[in-house]
């Protein structure tokens, strides 16, 4: 049975996130990049690109071509919670999915396509849920193989939709600069060129045997791809052994004082992570890291798996009771690991006292993480953390 493949990419994902956030940004040109003088773009919004803004240019040479533009600091916190959001919606509809990064996927639907229909049905309900839910686009291809999946994705973009019908990959591909093929670099495009091949249906017919003399074996696979010859499976990733978040601080802090706001902040993204997986963990770990760069960790087993930032925060300042806090230190984190099955499978109270309660709190989480979803991770802080210190995080 031929394979079904769907390679999904969020849409200027950075670019894209900050224009949801911000409404006044949507239409102007955005430039996601590190600000310092060495810094490099991350992400540009369409309108960047007009001007000739890529991403991985220097944020300097981006001044110069869109001086007009919006630059922003990078958020990754943010980015990372909505890639998530994404990717459970991917998972409704397979368990094969194969992130490539956290705005790009592999999935295959072979097996779903009973349930859900075609590799177009598929992908367009997945447009749209990904559009209702998170308020962006992604662009999809449809493929029996992965190169094509994603040559197809390219092509469409943005908020495409491109089917590779079955059985007809070669034929697809023939017209297609041969740069577009996976592992044709500059250097062996120009190579490629000298021989007569431009397109990837000249490299198809070519003799394998000068491709062998002038490439070696990649010559072989190169042949291979432009016949539409691509059996590598989609893998998916292995499950999360631990969700986490550290920072580190501009200036050493020192004391619990001090290094307890910033761990109550850090207990909340931890926990908010949690939610957008579906996981519940038992076992809370700090991380401490000295200004002399040597680095502890303490850890404590709770009772019960919690997705909940007050049970994690909890335990977390039990383990920094246990630490050294006679020295400086430059970074903390915390992470949550010993994750139970789903959240129906953790026990409750044989007497249930705790349940109304259990349910508020509940409630309060969803509340909060629709606002961090609409607003951003900032819009609902405690009072403790109305002005943080300035920290380099992740």
């Amino acid at each position: 049975m031929p394979r079904t493949i769907l390679h999904l990419d969020l849409d200027a994902f950075y670019a894209s996130v900050e224009q949801l956030d911000d409404p006044a940004l949507r239409g102007r040109p955005v430039i996601v990049g590190g600000p310092s003088r060495r810094g490099v773009v991350c992400a540009a919004s369409y309108e960047a690109r007009r001007f000739g803004v890529r991403s991985a240019m220097p944020t300097a040479q981006a001044r110069r071509l869109c001086p007009e533009g919006v630059f922003l600091p990078p958020r990754f916190d943010r980015y990372t919670a909505v890639s998530e959001q994404v990717f459970s919606i991917y998972r409704r509809y397979t368990p094969l999915v194969e992130p490539l990064s956290l705005d790009e996927a592999f999935l295959d639907v072979t097996e779903s396509r009973l349930l859900h229909g075609d590799g177009r049905a598929i992908a367009g309900a997945v447009k749209r849920a990904v559009r209702a839910e998170s308020g962006l686009t992604v662009s999809a291809g449809v493929a029996e193989v992965k190169m094509a999946a994603k040559i197809a994705t390219d092509l469409g973009k943005p908020d495409g939709l491109v089917v590779v019908p079955p059985g007809e990959t070669a034929a697809f591909l023939a017209p297609l600069p041969v740069g577009r093929l996976w592992g044709v670099g500059k250097v062996t495009e120009a190579s490629l060129r000298k021989l007569g091949v431009a397109t990837i249906g000249e490299l198809a017919r070519f003799p394998e045997t000068v491709l062998l003399e002038r490439f070696g074996s990649h010559g072989a696979h190169m042949k291979a791809l432009a016949l539409g010859d691509d059996p590598r499976p989609v893998e998916p990733d292995e499950a999360a052994k631990s969700i986490g978040a550290e920072d580190t601080f501009e200036e050493d802090l020192r004391g619990a004082d001090a290094l307890l706001p910033r761990l109550l902040e850090q207990s909340g993204r931890v926990a908010r992570r949690l939610r957008a997986a579906g996981l519940r963990g038992r076992t809370v770990t700090l991380k401490l890291k000295y200004a002399d760069f040597t680095a502890v960790t303490r850890r404590c087993t709770l009772p019960a798996p919690t997705d909940d930032a007050t049970d994690v925060y909890a335990a977390v300042r039990a383990d920094l009771a246990r630490a050294d806090l006679s020295q400086p230190v430059r970074l903390t984190g915390v992470a949550v690991s010993g994750f139970a099955g789903s959240p129906e499978e953790a026990q409750l109270d044989l007497f249930a006292a705790g349940v109304p309660a259990e349910g508020r709190r509940a409630a309060l989480n969803a509340a909060l993480d629709d606002l961090a979803d609409r607003f951003g991770d900032g819009a609902v802080r405690p009072a403790t953390l109305a002005r943080p210190p300035g920290r380099r995080g992740r």
